[in-house]
């Protein structure tokens, strides 16, 4: 579906974030962003992430949202009614096909999946659930980027970042404390995860300004 109602964003390069160079060298196409705090800027850097990707690469970038957070991306951009994420993956019943969960913003140069309108009861979710819609998305993307919540916020994080080619890190520096960094950085390597990189946010603000002024 095409994004007409979506607000619109402008993506900015921010300084402290140059991952494209190591995911195009390793030729990583799922990626997955996480942080060890909640509010550490992890959509922002997602979106600059899909950005670069598609201005860099010559096949088509997907955003993925898989935040549970009341803030996450599908809040801000008002596509809190469109199917996404979360349908593909729990709804059984009567199962979206993905071009119709699949948003497309004319002034982003990628797609966006939203997290979804399924309400979610007693499901978990599981690598047997989300293994075949990675595997689709994989195959009709270049590049998949995944924002997703803090390690300790979400019990989804630890399933996603272990079915994924590549997990990178955000960090807060104002309220990101090193040993609790260190340790979610543990967690997700001990339970099989990829670690690729990390991005270091200086921001003082959760959303950066050009966001906020582009909602």
């Amino acid at each position: 579906m095409d994004g007409s109602s979506a607000k619109s964003l402008s993506i900015a390069n921010p300084s402290e974030s140059n991952l494209t160079s190591t995911v195009l060298d390793q030729d990583l196409r799922i990626l997955f962003l996480t942080a060890a705090n909640p509010g550490a800027g992890t959509t922002t850097s997602a979106l600059a992430l899909a950005s670069q990707l598609a201005k860099m690469s010559s096949g088509e970038v997907l955003l993925v949202d898989a935040s549970q957070s009341s803030t996450n991306l599908t809040q801000q951009m008002g596509l809190t009614k469109e199917r996404g994420f979360r349908d593909l993956l729990f709804n059984t019943q009567s199962p979206p096909l993905l071009q119709d969960c699949v948003v497309n913003v004319s002034s982003l140069p990628f797609h966006i999946l939203p997290n979804g309108r399924y309400v979610r009861g007693t499901e978990h979710l599981t690598p047997e659930r989300l293994g075949p819609l990675l595997d689709q998305l994989g195959s009709q993307y270049r590049f998949v980027v995944i924002d997703g919540d803090a390690v300790y916020s979400a019990a989804d994080t630890m399933i996603i970042s272990t079915q994924v080619d590549g997990v990178i890190m955000v960090v807060r520096s104002e309220d990101t404390r090193w040993e609790v960094a260190q340790a979610a950085v543990q967690r997700l390597t001990q339970a099989g995860a990829k670690l690729v990189g990390s991005v270091f946010n200086r921001r003082k603000y959760y959303m950066p300004k050009w966001l906020y002024k582009n909602l």
